[in-house]
């Protein structure tokens, strides 16, 4: 118990009611009062324990899966550490060349055509509501013949996504959490962290810095950034990316040959990535389809992100050949309909609109354009980091330049980058434990950033 003494130096009148308040006066239970000239106030104050509030809880467990991932999804976490450079120094310029952002403005031959179409929105004749949801008939037809014309794809093989990492999501929910996979290290974090979340993988071995129950086929200068399939181990599902992200190397043509004889002799699918096809400016195949006998074994994702611009718009595309079969002979894009049809409405029908301008010959075009433009980005920085001695590999057939810091730290030369030059890079050991000791530095971005960023890279290292 606490006791409190209050003097209030007033007069005994009826406008002590009014200084104290009607309400404090009658809140007062125990009091002494003095008289006259001073009003003595004893309070007696009973203690009684706070108790914390306890928030409501369900009595849903938590997805166990959720737990093995390890900290922040990877260009979640380098904001976070942007974020936090810049409040660090307010007034420094950062330069973002980290994730894998198109900064160019999309191509008004596409812009006009979504313009177009949303116009249309409000008008009886031009309004529609839900669409296929393997996406309209005229965009699946244009994007076959343009990506897979005498490949062996049809219309009816491709599915309209928001996206190819949306894409990827949808596979994992078709492949479900019994089977196994395989990834080339280093390799894009949405392959492996979709697949921890299905719970097709064991737990995290810090030793190692992998999950269990994952492949993970290594990607070297070494081995010329293409896995040893003599030593790699048979997995139902093969992610696969070419051009690769982050190494910036495309397959051979007899290197891919090769993955699709090992899919064949393992019974394994493959999930090929060509996001980054268009950049691709040797002979390098632009799809596994060009492979005989990939039809069989083989899902292609693609996307208009990195050709378009539409990393906000969000449009791609999956092609499922119906030669690609599970092991009871049932068709595996009947199942991915199915997929579909329950978890997705359709891509916008706006964003379908500017798909058909992307694949017009006008459109082809001017995505053309957009991509040298990368390219020009891309020869800028290997140039710089060549003349500063640094081994580089990657900036010709994909917008990513892999450049090696032996012995060091990824996450370090990131920190170091970022403190003094004020630039945003992507350390390699977030694409897997193989990209440790590089940095990922990505040419999407504003030529005088660019050019800007690669003075503050000689003035660090020269």
């Amino acid at each position: 118990m606490s006791v409190i003494h209050k003097s209030l130096s007033t007069s005994v009148s009826s406008s002590s009611s009014t200084f104290l308040g009607h309400n404090n006066l009658k809140s007062i239970k125990s009091s002494n009062v003095a008289i006259p000239g001073r009003i003595d106030v004893v309070i007696k104050c009973v203690a009684t324990p706070s108790a914390e509030k306890t928030a409501y809880k369900t009595k849903v467990s938590h997805n166990e899966n959720m737990k093995k991932l390890q900290a922040g999804y990877l260009f979640p976490e380098i904001a976070r550490r942007r974020t936090a450079h810049m409040l660090k120094y307010p007034d420094a310029q950062v330069i973002s060349l980290g994730i894998g952002d198109t900064t160019e403005p999309i191509p008004e031959v596409i812009t006009s055509s979504m313009a177009k179409r949303s116009y249309a929105l409000s008008t009886v004749e031009g309004y529609s509501g839900y669409g296929a949801e393997q996406g309209e008939k005229q965009l699946r037809a244009a994007i076959a013949k343009t990506y897979y014309e005498n490949l062996g794809i049809e219309e009816d093989d491709v599915f309209v996504s928001d996206g190819a990492k949306s894409d990827i999501s949808r596979l994992q929910v078709l492949f479900g959490s019994k089977v196994t996979m395989a990834v080339q290290d280093p390799s894009y974090p949405a392959y492996v962290d979709s697949s921890v979340i299905l719970g097709q993988t064991g737990q995290f071995q810090k030793d190692v810095e992998k999950y269990g129950n994952i492949e993970y086929m290594k990607c070297t200068p070494e081995n010329g950034f293409f896995p040893d399939l003599s030593a790699t181990c048979r997995t139902d599902i093969i992610f696969f990316c070419s051009p690769n992200n982050p190494t910036g190397y495309a397959a051979s043509r007899e290197q891919l040959t090769r993955l699709v004889e090992f899919a064949k002799e393992n019974g394994s699918i493959i999930v090929y990535d060509s996001a980054y096809a268009m950049y691709v400016s040797d002979d390098s195949p632009r799809s596994i389809f060009e492979i005989p006998g990939a039809k069989e074994v083989a899902i292609e994702v693609s996307s208009f992100s990195k050709y378009a611009g539409f990393t906000g718009v969000r449009l791609g595309w999956t092609a499922i050949p119906k030669e690609l079969l599970y092991s009871d002979g049932f068709p595996v894009a009947k199942d991915f309909n199915r997929i579909v049809c329950t978890c997705f409405n359709g891509a916008s029908n706006i964003a379908q609109a500017g798909g058909l301008a992307c694949v017009s010959p006008e459109g082809i075009k001017a995505m053309h354009e957009v991509v040298g433009f990368y390219k020009e980005n891309s020869d800028i920085i290997v140039e710089t980091f060549n003349s500063l001695g640094f081994k580089v590999y990657g900036g010709k057939n994909a917008p990513y330049v892999w450049i090696h810091f032996p012995g060091q730290s990824s996450w370090d030369v990131f920190s170091e980058i970022l403190e003094k030059t004020h630039v945003v890079t992507t350390p390699g050991s977030g694409f897997g434990p193989g990209g440790e000791g590089f940095i990922r530095v990505s040419a999407f971005g504003h030529r005088e950033n660019v050019l800007e960023a690669c003075r503050r890279f000689k003035q660090l290292y020269k």
